[in-house]
């Protein structure tokens, strides 16, 4: 089975709601751009019933290279990782 694109989503967010194609596009523009400045600013963005975008620091670590299997230092850096709420986890699995 095909995922679906972005203008299949759209189209069928726009049928579901009755909105035009053009305020749902909108619309998910908005909420994209809403979600990442909540994120950056207060480290989090929750999406009730689907999940919550997380900024977290990741500590410093060793890794391997894998062509050559030396051992390498990974910096420490900050991530946004997506948590899935047990709701939709549950409805999916």
């Amino acid at each position: 089975m095909a995922k679906m694109t972005k203008s299949q989503e759209i189209a069928a967010l726009a049928e579901a709601t009755g909105l035009s194609k053009k305020d749902v596009n909108s619309f998910l523009e908005k909420m994209v751009e809403l979600a990442l400045k909540e994120v950056k600013k207060n480290g989090q963005f929750t999406l009730p019933g689907l999940g919550k975008l997380v900024k977290v620091h990741r500590a410093e670590r060793m890794g391997r290279n894998p062509a050559t299997g030396a051992t390498i230092k990974i910096a420490a850096k900050t991530v946004v990782k997506f948590r899935v709420a047990k709701q939709a986890k549950e409805s999916v699995l």
